[in-house]
């Protein structure tokens, strides 16, 4: 996806349910641009949990996020339904890069709210030093394909 391209639903391999809360909003009614990042973050990690079927927080090696951004397209607002989409952008040794769609839920339809990226760099959970990505990791992150 480049940075002009509205994101679209088809070229989310997931789809990750996220619902506003009350305290999402800011002074002027709508959900504020910090609270996205929230969103990718529950998202990814959430997914990873899942579909592992692990605690990553167990692991020795842990993805802590080293670079992310967001374009925001349409507002958002308490109580909006949401799905974050899921891609991977590129799987590399010690990192992986989520690219990662945020969409309002309007009945049937998804409309684009936020597109965005991800960056997990993997380090050694002690030592904070970088680390290949962990196996059971590498293997659903494969699955979603690039």
């Amino acid at each position: 996806m480049t940075e002009s391209t509205v994101p679209s639903a088809a070229d989310c391999a997931v789809l990750w349910p996220v619902a506003t809360r009350w305290e999402d909003n800011d002074h002027y009614g709508h959900v504020n641009n910090v609270t996205y990042y929230s969103y990718f973050d529950t998202a990814v990690n959430g997914w990873l949990m899942q579909s592992t079927g692990l605690d990553i927080r167990t692991l020795p090696a842990i993805g802590v996020v080293a670079e992310t951004s967001c374009r925001f397209l349409s507002q958002l607002s308490f109580p909006d339904d949401l799905q974050v989409g899921i891609a991977v952008e590129r799987l590399g040794n010690t990192s992986i890069v989520y690219a990662l769609s945020i969409f309002r839920v309007d009945g049937e339809n998804l409309t684009p709210a936020a597109a965005g990226r991800f960056v997990h760099v993997y380090v050694d959970a002690e030592t904070r030093r970088p680390t290949p990505v962990p196996a059971e990791i590498r293997a659903v992150v494969e699955a979603l394909g690039q």
